[in-house]
């Protein structure tokens, strides 16, 4: 069980900098382990303040994580619009959103029993913000 743990925590860490190599904002790491009824072990959040920064930010975090991680994604959905993408990678799932998407859907909200921590770009030692609250 422990490898598990391991080949996610690479799969977290690949998610996070591939969003932070396109200048993902206000990245957020979900925890939904303690939570019944869960669809994924983990969300991984951000935000792009454009179409092609949503579609680049997805694009950045296909190619690290299959380098990194060695993973392919197993259902990728949203991309004909770029206003809110979804990257299934089984135990974590990734979404991407348009800014004013991410507002309205507020999926932090919905999800706010889970631990959230927001995720630091590990290269600048800086938090990446953006999102008006």
């Amino acid at each position: 069980m422990k490898k598990k743990v391991d080949e996610t925590d690479i799969l977290l860490k690949s998610v996070a900098k591939g969003m932070f190599q396109k200048m993902g904002s206000d990245v957020l790491k979900i925890d939904l382990r303690k939570l019944e009824n869960r669809i994924a072990d983990y969300f991984v959040i951000c935000h792009g303040s454009s179409v092609t920064r949503v579609a680049s930010l997805c694009e950045s975090v296909e190619d690290t994580v299959r380098k990194e991680a060695a993973e392919k994604p197993l259902h990728i959905e949203g991309l004909e619009n770029c206003y809110w993408v979804l990257l299934d990678y089984g135990n974590v799932i990734v979404h991407i959103f348009l800014e004013e998407y991410r507002t309205f859907y507020s999926l932090e909200s919905l999800w706010a029993d889970a631990d959230i921590e927001a995720l630091i770009d590990e290269e600048s030692k800086e938090q990446v913000y953006g999102r008006k609250q």
